[in-house]
């Protein structure tokens, strides 16, 4: 069976999909090396999540009736909406919804707040129902490789309270797997770890493809051989190694 090597260094654990900031690990990769697109409300995200958040919209017709509120923001932009908050709410509410400057999954470009399209919509929490079109919204966006971030009755994992209106782009099969298993992002990591690449691969079937995910450890070099007619996905965790993800027919 033919191999080919991949390479990888240990800085591209901060970069990928599935890197996981919250308030334990920073985000660390160099935002001007991000590729960022406009949605509406000149509002920015992850190219390739941008692309996707236009498709869901489009199949379900949603265009104007849910808009974007907040994507991508600069340390210095989640700096003075933390302290605005802090100011204008107490350091409380801040704390359960607005992340420390440094450790915003907004400063990935991977998250994006919603909300249905009313009159004076609330900048930290939106109104984004578990009915109507919203729903449809939730139902649909699992599908095309977004989670709802940070569910009910998880707080105590993510360090952030229920918020329906804050999705994250991970991609899928991951997605359609988190929500099979119930998992945040943070449990789902925690998963794979058990799961080292070249021994026991997490498998799932999804669609007319096998899958097959697994854990490598980062150090100052990652060499491993994946087969030479797999597609494959690696992505950083953003703490101390990478998933590798295998398609197989």
């Amino acid at each position: 069976m033919k191999t080919r090597t991949i390479s990888l260094h240990k800085d591209e654990i901060y970069t990928g999909n599935l890197i996981l900031v919250n308030k334990n690990h920073p985000y660390r990769a160099n935002v001007k090396n991000k590729p960022l697109e406009y949605i509406e409300n000149n509002i920015l995200l992850d190219r390739q999540f941008a692309t996707t958040y236009a498709k869901i919209l489009d199949e379900l017709g949603a265009n104007g009736k849910i808009v974007a509120v907040s994507g991508f923001r600069t340390e210095k932009e989640q700096e003075q909406i933390y302290q605005k908050s802090l100011q204008e709410n107490g350091e409380e509410f801040t704390s359960k919804y607005v992340a420390l400057s440094g450790h915003s999954e907004h400063q990935t470009g991977l998250a994006v707040d919603l909300a249905l399209n009313q009159p004076d919509i609330d900048f930290i929490r939106p109104n984004f129902p578990t009915s109507g079109i919203c729903e449809e919204f939730r139902i649909k966006a699992n599908y095309f490789g977004l989670i709802e971030r940070y569910p009910q009755n998880k707080e105590d994992i993510t360090g952030i309270a229920y918020e329906p209106w804050h999705f994250r782009y991970v991609g899928a099969p991951h997605s359609v797997i988190m929500k099979k298993t119930g998992d945040t992002l943070e449990e789902y990591h925690e998963r794979l770890k058990s799961h080292r690449c070249g021994e026991n691969p997490f498998t799932h079937d999804f669609g007319n493809s096998k899958i097959e995910i697994s854990y490598v450890g980062a150090n100052n070099c990652v060499t491993f051989d994946i087969e030479s007619d797999v597609i494959y996905t690696v992505s950083g965790n953003n703490m101390d190694g990478f998933v590798v993800t295998k398609w197989r027919k």
